[in-house]
C-alpha cells in the first residue's frame, strides 16, 4: 500500500467521523431520531442512502467480475434488479411512507407489522425481530470480513488490520450520528462509487480506441462474450431475473422510504435513484467488459491469471484503478469499494440495533422507557451487535459467507409478500402475515441445506410463490379484518391519491 493510497483512505475515513460527529449533533433528542432521521429526509438524500446501503462490494468486485469472466449473459441479474427497485420505488414505497406514520408512527418494520395488523400477541413483532437480529447480524460479519479481505487482496496488508479498519470507522460514525449519519455518508459514498464506476470505464475505453475497436478487440478474444444467451438456460435466467423479487423485503432499504419527508417526494426520489442505480451497475458491467479489451492489449500476463480464476477476476476494478492512475487518485477510486462495503454495513448496523432497541427491549424489557433510556439502548445495540459481528468476523468461515448469499432470499421471501400485500390487500390478516413470512422463511433454509435436485432455481422463487399462497389462504381462512382495520387502510388510499394529486 503506497503513501499516496494511505493518504487517500485516512483522508475517507476521517471525512465519515466527520459525518458522525454532525449526525451526533441531529440525534440527540429520542430513539427516533437516531433511528430514522425523525422523518426528515429529502429526495436526494432518501434515493442516495437507499441505492449506496443496497449495494455492497458486489457493486465494484462480483459484478465486474462477473462480466469479466461471462461477458453479456451476466447482466441478467442487473435486468432482475433494476426493474425490482423500480417497483419497489413504485408500488411500496409511497404505502409504507404512509401507513407506517399512520399506524401509531412505527419506526422499525415490526412494529409496522403489528400495528397494521392490530396484534395483540405481539408474535409478529418478535418473530421478525428475531429474524432482524440473527441473519443482520451475520449480514454485518460478512461486510467486516469483506473490509478485511479488501485490505488483505488489495494492499497485502494483514486481513486482521483491514478489518480493525473497516469496523472502527463503520461503527463510531454510526454510533455517533444513527441514522442520519449513515444516510450523510451513503451520499458520499454513493457518490465516490458514481464517479469511480464512470470514470474507469471511460478511461478505458479512451485507451482502447473507442467503442467499436474495443468490442472488435472482445470479440476478437472469444465471440460468446457478445452473447447475451451464451450458458444459459431458462431456469437461469429466471432465476437471476427473480432476484428483483427480494428488494420488497429488505428491512435496510425499506427504512429509507420510511424516513423521507413527504410522500409527494418520493417521486423525485425514485427519479434520483433509478439513474443512480442505472448508471452505477452500467459502469461496474462496462469496468468488467472493457477491461476484457484493455487486458488483451496491454496486459496479457494479468488476463492469464483473471482467465485462470473467477475469484482473481474480480479485482479487476482494483487492478484498473492502480494501472491507469497516480497512487493518490487509484487510492481514491479503491475507497469506492470501501465505500460500498461501510455503506451496507452501516445499514444493517442500524437495523439490527432497531431491532433489539424498539422491537425487544421497549416491547419486553422496558416498555415505558424514556427518550433518554431509549437512545442510550440504540447506542448501546449499535456497539454490541458490531461486537458479536467483530468475533465472528475474526476467523470467518464459509458458512457465514454463503449464509448472507441466501439472507437476500431470505429476508425477500419471508418480508416481500408481507409488505406488498399488507400495503395494498385490504383482507390480509395478522395470522395470514406470521404463517407466510415462517413459511416464506422456513422454505428458503430447507431449499438452501436439504440436498434435492432442483438447486439451479434460486431459493426465493419457492420462498415468495409459498410465502404469498400462504398469507392469502390463511388470510381468506380467517376473520375480515375489524372496522378500525378498514378504516386505516381506506385513509392510506385517501392519502395515495392525494399525495399523487399534489404531486
Amino acid at each position: 500500500m503506497s503513501a499516496h493510497e494511505i493518504i487517500a483512505f485516512g483522508l475517507y475515513g476521517i471525512l465519515m467521523v466527520l459525518i458522525g460527529l454532525y449526525g451526533y449533533r441531529k440525534s440527540t433528542s429520542n430513539s427516533e431520531e437516531f433511528l430514522i432521521g425523525g422523518r426528515r429526509l429529502g429526495p436526494f438524500v432518501t434515493a442516495l442512502s437507499a441505492g449506496a446501503s443496497d449495494m455492497s462490494g458486489w457493486l465494484l468486485m462480483g459484478l465486474p467480475g462477473a462480466m469479466y469472466a461471462m461477458g453479456l449473459s451476466a447482466s441478467w441479474i442487473v435486468i432482475g434488479l433494476t426493474l425490482g427497485a423500480y417497483l419497489n420505488y413504485l408500488l411500496v414505497a409511497p404505502r409504507l411512507r404512509i401507513y407506517t406514520e399512520l399506524a401509531k408512527n412505527a419506526i422499525t418494520l415490526p412494529v409496522f407489522f403489528e400495528n397494521r395488523f392490530h396484534d395483540r400477541t405481539q408474535l409478529l413483532k418478535l418473530v421478525s425481530s428475531v429474524w432482524i437480529l440473527i441473519f443482520f447480524t451475520l449480514y454485518t460479519s460478512a461486510g467486516m470480513v469483506a473490509g478485511g479481505r479488501l485490505f488483505e487482496s488489495a494492499f497485502g496488508l494483514d486481513y486482521s488490520v483491514g478489518l480493525w479498519a473497516t469496523s472502527l470507522v463503520v461503527v463510531l460514525y454510526t454510533f455517533l450520528g444513527g441514522f442520519m449519519a449513515v444516510s450523510l455518508t451513503d451520499v458520499v459514498q454513493g457518490t465516490i462509487m458514481f464517479l469511480a464506476l464512470l470514470l474507469v470505464p471511460t478511461v478505458v475505453v479512451i485507451l482502447t480506441d473507442g467503442v467499436g475497436a474495443t468490442v472488435a478487440t472482445i470479440r476478437a478474444k472469444d465471440a460468446n462474450y457478445l452473447d447475451l444467451w451464451q450458458g444459459t438456460t431458462t431456469t437461469s435466467i429466471v432465476s437471476l431475473l427473480a432476484w428483483g423479487l427480494g428488494y420488497f423485503g429488505q428491512p435496510h432499504i425499506l427504512v429509507r422510504f420510511m424516513a423521507i419527508d413527504r410522500v409527494r417526494n418520493i417521486k423525485r426520489a425514485r427519479r434520483i435513484g433509478m439513474g443512480w442505480m442505472i448508471a452505477t451497475v452500467s459502469g461496474a458491467m462496462l469496468v468488467g467488459f472493457f477491461g476484457i479489451a484493455y487486458l488483451q492489449r496491454f496486459d496479457t500476463e494479468t488476463m492469464h491469471a483473471f482467465d485462470a480464476s473467477r475469484g482473481l477476476a474480480e479485482t479487476i476494478f482494483i487492478h484498473l484503478s492502480r494501472s491507469l492512475f497516480h497512487p493518490f487518485i487509484g487510492g481514491l477510486l479503491l475507497a469506492a469499494i470501501l465505500a460500498a462495503i461501510m455503506s451496507t454495513v452501516s445499514s444493517q448496523l442500524l437495523v439490527t440495533s432497531s431491532a433489539m432497541t424498539e422491537d425487544i427491549y421497549r416491547t419486553f424489557f422496558r416498555r415505558h422507557a424514556t427518550p433518554g433510556n431509549t437512545l442510550a439502548m440504540s447506542r448501546l445495540s449499535v456497539v454490541v451487535v458490531a461486537i458479536v459481528a467483530f468475533l465472528l468476523a475474526i476467523n470467518p468461515r464459509e458458512s457465514i459467507l454463503n449464509l448472507v448469499g441466501n439472507a437476500w432470499a431470505g429476508f425477500g421471501a419471508s418480508f416481500g409478500p408481507l409488505v406488498v400485500l399488507a400495503l395494498m390487500w385490504k383482507r390480509t390478516s395478522a395470522g395470514g402475515a406470521l404463517t407466510g413470512m415462517v413459511v416464506g422463511g422456513a422454505t428458503v433454509l430447507l431449499w438452501v441445506y436439504l440436498p434435492h435436485r432442483f438447486k439451479e432455481v434460486y431459493e426465493i422463487i419457492p420462498g415468495f410463490v409459498l410465502s404469498s399462497l400462504t398469507t392469502v389462504v390463511v388470510s381468506l381462512l380467517s376473520s375480515p379484518p375489524s372496522k378500525e382495520i378498514k378504516r386505516e387502510f381506506e385513509s392510506v388510499q385517501d392519502s395515495l391519491s392525494s399525495s399523487k394529486m399534489r404531486a
